[in-house]
């Protein structure tokens, strides 16, 4: 037996190594057999992924690849379909929101230091005992001064997660070091609803800058404050406003249309046509209204134009909108990056939509239409905005009004050049030294300009001083040479954004927008149709196509949201 074993088990051994080499050679075949049909019928774009992760020469950082890969693919939808990564989210959130953690501080970065121009009235910074002007020198410990220092680099720091604690260092006028506070984070509410104030006699005038979720509570104690001074007509102001949240410009015009009125509706390919009806509950339903426009009014300020214009409730007097018409949807990813994706197109009560043409990638041409806009002077002249390939719809009450590309405008006002000269746009350019000037002025002139009580009783004081002369001094010293010549064409503009600058850094933006809107054609366009009785569109004020030129140059609804940005001198935190 022990010689038979001996004799077989070198070719048993010898059987086994052959039976295995060949088992081992069948078996990652098969594996690799199955694996690519996984890949065949998988999510091609998962499979790349896996497949890179798995056999790729190096090791490759699968997420931050998908964090470059998922943009591109979104860039190859239409142009307001976005991704947002995690890190950028909480920011976009807010815009819309209506609040955010912080320290409630509005501050400047012009200079080489973190000027706090205003302070919240019950934030956590006037809590702790910070003022207007002081200037904010260290953070946590670490230096914040220079020319070096980014403006979301400061907004990072004084941000954060309510309930913290951020230590500050703080250098005051007339205080020889620096002074230390304890900031505790908390809510920080930010107004959409920039200013509202009766701009003429019985005339209330609203300026939305967004539409958030707060926008609507603040749209309605903005009138019922406006009513209890004798308001009965209001301006709502959209210029500028690039939208936000659907829901909040369906319950704002709902406010001002009877009961049973179409305000908008919504279809898409997996969302079913949804109309949605003002409930008759508004406290504005027979008080003129007049809406003012211009290329930056998109999206919920489009909805909110297109339901007074096709329910011919009120006059839409300025410049044509954006042309935005298309439903995003926020949806939020795991890992807390969200995708905004258009799911459906919105239609005024007319049945227009005015969404401008736009090819699917290519979102740079889209960019250019308002550049092109321009450069046919479009924002000078009506005669230059081409309707007659544009379908044509009816208002309730038959006028003509198209759709695609925007909302016409049914009084035209151009934009407003004069007092442009060279030099006004050399002292505005880059670093606004008009901005510049009225800080250090309200810095350097702090006790007198702050122991005004009204807004008005500090525009007429600032009147009365030599400005003028001692900002061309200050701009010649940042190396803006006097030209007298255009000085003087450029006077009256110039001394009034100098003075409503100032005035914004004591009384905020219902002391800015009025000093600011003194001439502003548009507004006065509007007011003057409110006292002629003309707000109500008809035959006798309108031209048949709706455009016509100024002599001078509860209900279900989902939520839906738009992505902004906003430039502005000073910044909130």
């Amino acid at each position: 037996m022990n010689k038979k074993l001996t004799l077989w088990l070198p070719i048993i051994i010898a059987i086994s190594i052959a039976a295995g080499i060949l088992i081992g050679d069948l078996f990652p075949a098969s594996v690799r057999q199955r694996k690519a049909q996984n890949y065949l019928i998988g999510n091609k774009i998962s499979t790349v992924l896996d497949i890179i992760d798995s056999q790729y020469v190096d090791t490759v950082n699968v997420k931050d690849l998908s964090e470059e890969v998922i943009p591109k693919i979104f860039n190859e939808l239409d142009p307001h379909s976005v991704y947002i990564s995690a890190k950028d989210a909480q920011g976009v959130n807010d815009e819309l929101e209506g609040s955010f953690s912080g320290i409630g501080v509005s501050f400047n970065m012009q200079t080489d230091t973190i000027l706090v121009i205003s302070v919240i009235p019950g934030g956590p910074s006037e809590k702790a005992g910070l003022l207007p002007f002081d200037r904010i020198i260290t953070i946590n410990d670490s230096l914040f001064v220079g020319k070096k220092i980014e403006q979301s680099e400061v907004m990072k720091n004084l941000r954060g997660t309510k309930n913290s604690t951020v230590r500050l260092g703080v250098m005051r006028r007339n205080n020889p070091g620096l002074i230390y506070f304890d900031v505790t984070r908390g809510d920080v509410p930010t107004y959409s609803v920039e200013a509202f104030y009766e701009v003429a006699k019985n005339i209330g005038y609203i300026k939305v800058g967004r539409f958030t979720r707060t926008t609507y509570n603040e749209f309605i104690t903005a009138i019922a404050k406006l009513k209890n001074e004798g308001c009965n007509s209001f301006i709502v102001d959209l210029r500028g406003n690039t939208g936000g949240i659907m829901e909040t410009a369906v319950n704002m015009v709902n406010e001002f249309l009877p009961q049973g009125r179409l305000i908008v509706y919504t279809e898409g390919k997996a969302f079913p046509r949804s109309d949605i009806y003002a409930n008759g509950t508004g406290t504005c339903i027979n008080d003129p209204v007049v809406v003012l426009t211009d290329e930056g009014s998109a999206s919920a300020s489009e909805i909110f134009a297109g339901a007074i214009q096709d329910n011919d409730r009120g006059l839409i007097i300025g410049r044509r909108t954006y042309g935005k018409g298309l439903v995003q949807t926020q949806i939020a990813l795991n890992d807390g990056s969200q995708l905004r994706l258009t799911i459906a197109r919105y239609y005024t009560p007319s049945g227009r939509s005015i969404q401008k043409e736009y090819e699917m990638g290519h979102s740079e041409a889209y960019d250019m239409d308002i550049y092109n806009r321009y450069m046919h002077g479009e924002f000078y002249s009506a005669d230059s905005i081409k309707t007659d390939n544009l379908p044509e719809y009816k208002t309730s009450a038959g006028r003509t009004v198209f759709g695609g590309g925007g909302i016409m405008p049914d009084t035209f006002i151009p934009s407003d050049t004069s007092g442009i000269t060279s030099y006004f746009n050399n002292v505005t350019r880059n670093i606004n030294i008009l901005h510049l000037y009225a800080l250090e002025y309200s810095d350097n002139n702090y006790d007198k300009l702050s122991s005004f009580h009204t807004y008005r009783e500090l525009y007429n004081y600032l009147q009365q001083q030599p400005i003028l002369s001692e900002f061309t001094d200050f701009a010649a010293n940042r190396g803006v040479k006097k030209r007298p010549a255009l000085i003087e064409i450029s006077a009256r503009l110039m001394e009034t954004q100098i003075h409503a600058y100032i005035v914004r850094n004591f009384f905020d933006e219902n002391g800015f927008y009025p000093i600011l809107f003194r001439d502003d054609e548009t507004v006065n366009q509007a007011i003057k149709v409110i006292k002629q009785g003309k707000s109500i569109p008809g035959a006798d004020n309108l031209s048949e196509t709706g455009i016509s030129e100024c002599t001078r140059n509860p209900y279900p609804v989902r939520r839906y949201g738009l992505m902004r940005e906003r430039v502005r001198e000073n910044h909130t935190t």
